[in-house]
């Protein structure tokens, strides 16, 4: 049994995308521009032809499909263009890894 490891202890974004989608290939400049604005965040583009066997193992039906990955666990996925969802989980992940400050030393 194969297993898909991503990075550990990384929340990981991962667009699931082909060369011959359109609402795929629309969302590509949006993806990559949130890859620039949110470096704490690992994103990643797959192109489900070129790597069927992991877009099997992760269950992908349509494309574009938006997965949320932390510790090798999928924690969310977004089926569809629609970049405010996107932004939303980005958000989320952003709250998620934010450590508070305190005010004493």
């Amino acid at each position: 049994m194969q297993k898909i490891y991503l990075f550990l202890y990384v929340q990981v974004i991962v667009h699931f995308s082909a060369s011959w989608c359109v609402p795929s290939l629309a969302m590509n400049g949006y993806f990559e521009e949130l890859a620039q604005n949110y470096q704490d965040i690992l994103f990643l583009v797959v192109d489900v032809d070129e790597v069927k066997d992991v877009a099997a193992k992760m269950e992908i039906k349509a494309m574009p499909t938006f997965v949320l990955m932390k510790d090798n666990e999928v924690l969310s996925k977004i089926i569809g263009a629609n970049p405010d969802a996107i932004r939303n989980l980005v958000d989320s992940c952003v709250q998620s890894t934010t450590v508070p400050q305190s005010d004493s030393l």
